[in-house]
């Protein structure tokens, strides 16, 4: 059976209610294309009439200013992996961010520097070679996170930011060989949207193994990785970040569930496939990037000045809004 047309929005997709959303999303079996990112605000409930702030990426009209602010809330990041206990492994985590102005260069966290300390100025830029460039931070980076994040950058240029940490649920479920079941609504925003990379060969510091780890993601949002952990990506370092501590907080649901239904002598019980492919689409990029503004402004304020809100530069709102599916 062929799919059945998505229905035609005559209205910017901001001004259409949550329920008209709704109707919308079911009506199409289209699916969400896996390939590239989409945008999209969160749907207002009922007609709402008077303004409402919204929160959305911002836009920038100078590539200074969206450096300083992937800066800014990459170190932001760095700083809620370490307040959750991702940063206990030594040096064995790395967070990377696209550079705006050379696409071909990437921040990353300085090698055996604390994450719960981390301010813009400690990032290093690194390029393709490996080289640390003077516009950073000229300090040590990890090779495994260079060779791991360089292959993802390279093979997804839609790819803005990558999170990988060691988490104790993490390294337990990627022993099991299995993907994560849609067994509550948080597990459906990656419901056939992450794959595995079942090819462990050590500590990654050749680059044939993060070629071969990038292949594996795919076009997806998420990776595990077989005796080792998971890598997100995402159109922004936020929303990477975000789905980082989502995924690891599946997991960890998911091996309690499992336990328990062994325990009990039953099996958990499934979202269906319709009900867990509506709600991965309902999780666009930005709102994956809205779902972390709330931590965000918790490492602001709870950074005693180090950290601002804003960088400078931010634009808000979009005059269009595509509709890709």
């Amino acid at each position: 059976m062929a799919p059945a047309a998505i229905e035609t929005v005559t209205r910017p997709i901001d001004q259409l209610t949550g329920e008209e959303r709704y109707r919308q999303l079911k009506s199409s079996v289209g699916d969400r294309p896996l390939d590239r990112f989409i945008y999209g605000p969160h749907p207002i409930s009922g007609s709402q009439t008077d303004p409402v702030k919204q929160v959305r990426i911002p836009t920038f009209s100078d590539p200074r200013d969206e450096r300083a602010f992937r800066k800014l809330h990459a170190a932001a990041c760095i700083r809620w992996l370490g307040e959750n206990g991702y940063n206990n492994e030594g040096a064995g985590g790395h967070v990377t961010v696209r550079d705006p102005i050379k696409p071909d260069h990437f921040w990353i966290n300085p090698f055996c520097k604390s994450f719960r300390y981390m301010k813009p100025e400690d990032l290093c830029l690194v390029n393709e070679e490996g080289i640390v460039q003077p516009e950073g931070n000229m300090h040590a980076i990890n090779p495994a996170g260079f060779s791991i994040h360089l292959a993802v950058h390279q093979a997804r240029p839609d790819v803005v930011a990558a999170v990988h940490c060691h988490s104790i649920p993490t390294k337990a479920f990627s022993a099991l060989g299995a993907k994560l079941e849609p067994i509550n609504q948080d597990a459906c925003r990656f419901y056939e949207d992450h794959a595995i990379y079942d090819n462990f060969g050590g500590i990654v510091l050749a680059h044939e193994e993060g070629r071969r780890l990038a292949k594996a993601l795919g076009n997806k949002k998420a990776v595990i990785l077989q005796n080792h952990g998971i890598l997100t990506v995402g159109k922004s370092v936020d929303a990477a970040t975000y789905l980082f501590g989502a995924m690891d907080r599946c997991i960890e649901a998911q091996l309690q569930a499992d336990a328990a239904a062994a325990g009990r002598g039953t099996e958990t019980i499934k979202i269906g496939h319709e009900e867990a492919v509506y709600t991965r689409r309902v999780y666009t990029d930005e709102m994956e990037y809205n779902m972390f503004q709330s931590c965000f402004e918790d490492m602001v304020r709870g950074s005693h000045g180090e950290l601002s809100m804003l960088s400078g530069g931010e634009r808000n709102g979009y005059d269009q809004f595509p509709r890709d599916w």
